[in-house]
């Protein structure tokens, strides 16, 4: 099952947009203005929802818990690592690979692959596709890229205000 994922650029919360590879519209994420931490809401083509994905507002590193149905179903997590991004899932027995910063990485369990994604670079707004082998992993893989998107905006916008500000600092001497 291919889904292509798009960000909407101009929006006052995250907002995303799930397509099949006819364009129809299947799924939609819709993030909270006033959260504490980022929550998001992923809905089906009707408009019912699917899944809720939640921030830990205090963390060493980013983690973001999953629910569906009202039952937490697994924890994304950021690792510490000095030069390399690697992320684990807890409560589930899958692992991610790949490079992260390239925005290509797939989802694997013991059994064998469970998502590939790969970014699409030339869009406007961040735009991802996704291969899912099964659909009935659908919300659970939606919310693992979900979750990376966010962690690597957070840095991205993180690494521009330090250079920034780092630019003005050198600017004042």
């Amino acid at each position: 099952m291919k889904l292509n994922l798009k960000q909407k650029v101009f929006s006052w919360r995250e907002r995303f947009f799930i397509k099949d590879e006819e364009g129809n519209d299947c799924y939609s994420v819709e993030g909270e203005i006033f959260s504490i931490g980022r929550k998001l809401h992923v809905k089906d083509a009707g408009g019912a929802q699917i899944a809720v994905m939640h921030q830990k507002v205090i963390a060493l590193m980013p983690r973001f818990f999953v629910e569906i149905d009202g039952k937490e179903v697994c924890e994304i997590v950021k690792e510490f690592k000095l030069f390399k991004q690697n992320y684990r899932i807890e409560g589930l027995p899958w692992h991610l690979d790949g490079d992260f910063m390239g925005h290509e990485f797939t989802l694997n369990s013991s059994d064998g692959p469970i998502m590939a994604v790969t970014k699409k670079w030339f869009s406007w707004g961040d735009s991802y596709e996704l291969d899912i082998t099964d659909p009935k992993n659908v919300a659970i893989c939606l919310c693992v890229v979900l979750a990376l998107e966010l962690v690597l905006q957070e840095e991205e916008q993180a690494e521009s205000t330090t250079i920034e500000t780092a630019g003005r600092f050198h600017n004042k001497k």
